[in-house]
C-alpha cells in the first residue's frame, strides 16, 4: 500500500498500527492525523530508534495488507469500479446493475 492510503483513511489504520506498535497511543495518533513525518517522529520516539530506522520499519509495515475498513469504503469501491471500465465492452456502463445475470436472487 502507499502512504496516501494511510493518510486518506488514517483512523482506519489505528488497529493495524497498534498491532505493529502495541505501545502506540490512540490520542497521539489522533494528533498525527496522517502526517507521514509526524508518524516517523512518533515511531522513533516510541521505539527509541533513529528516524531512518523508523522510516524503514514503516516502509516494511506499508508492504502489508490494507485494513478491511479501507477496502470496504464506498470511495475505494467506486474507484475500483471506475478502473474496471477498461474491461467493459463499448456502449456498456460499468456502473450498470448486473441483475440481468440472474444471480441476485439466489440463496
Amino acid at each position: 500500500m502507499k502512504w496516501h492510503h494511510v493518510q486518506e483513511n488514517w483512523s482506519a489504520f489505528y488497529e493495524a498500527i497498534q498491532d505493529k506498535w502495541p505501545e502506540a497511543d490512540e490520542a497521539e495518533l489522533d494528533e498525527i492525523d496522517g502526517d507521514q513525518r509526524g508518524f516517523v517522529r512518533y515511531i522513533s520516539e516510541l521505539t527509541g530508534q533513529d528516524p531512518s530506522e523508523s522510516r524503514e520499519e514503516i516502509r516494511e509495515w506499508l508492504r502489508g495488507e490494507i485494513p478491511s475498513d479501507v477496502v470496504m469504503d464506498p470511495i475505494h469501491d467506486n474507484h475500483s469500479i471506475a478502473l474496471s471500465s477498461k474491461y467493459v465492452n463499448e456502449g456498456e456502463d460499468e456502473y450498470d446493475d448486473d441483475a440481468r445475470f440472474g444471480d441476485d436472487e439466489e440463496e
